[in-house]
């Protein structure tokens, strides 16, 4: 459900951390001596990747992480009820899946009005959370042609990051991809089917200390 994408000399984006321990305490693989680089495996069907960047963000270690994720699962949970936006944890990490019949306008990258209150509840996480790293990416449907899809995923993820930035969470926590129409989550034959393809996903991933 992802891929891997060389950015000049930086392989980055889409992070999810294999949860395979029972437990919180046995998480927290070591990860680099390198700030802000991390290393983890999907917990989906997509390939193995490696998201690195720089971020002067306080690290989290040993059970530590386990517990601040879970923490910040739990506030995710409290500020989004009932908005439409879903809350999945795996493993250390945490993923946000924003459809986008609650945030984008059809073939549009703007952040609808009605949707600034959802974004500025998850700010509002983020920075009492800052221990964390983002990737923001962007999905479309089949409808149009593929160039045209992966610039409007684009777009899209960059309009999260904008707004967030606005709301003061932190510029280098965060990381912008497309995906167009390559990653999609169901068959895209049926309306409903190419709307859940419609969405932008937030990766939230602990900054593991070595």
């Amino acid at each position: 459900m992802r891929f891997n994408k060389s950015l000049v000399g930086i392989i980055s984006f889409s992070l999810i951390i294999t949860g395979c321990a029972t437990t919180n305490a046995q998480k927290g693989a070591t990860i680099g001596a390198v700030a802000g680089a991390i290393l983890g495996k999907s917990t989906s069907n997509h390939k193995d990747k490696r998201l690195v960047w720089g971020a002067a963000i306080g690290a989290l270690a040993g059970a530590a992480i386990g517990d601040y994720m879970d923490k910040q699962e739990q506030a995710f949970r409290e500020e989004l009820s009932g908005s439409g936006i879903d809350v999945i944890r795996e493993g250390d990490n945490i993923r946000l899946v924003m459809p986008a019949n609650i945030t984008f306008a059809t073939d549009q990258s703007y952040i609808t009005a009605g949707f600034h209150q959802t974004l500025n509840d998850i700010a509002k996480v983020l920075i009492k959370f800052d221990k964390t790293l983002l990737s923001i990416e962007g999905h479309t449907d089949s409808t149009g042609s593929e160039q045209h899809n992966q610039l409007l995923s684009t777009q899209r993820a960059k309009s999260v990051q904008q707004y967030l930035i606005t709301k003061s969470v932190e510029e280098s926590r965060l990381k912008v991809t497309g995906y167009g129409e390559n990653m999609p989550i169901a068959d895209n034959n049926t309306a409903s089917n190419r709307a859940l393809n419609r969405r932008v996903e937030v990766q939230i991933i602990p900054n593991k200390a070595s």
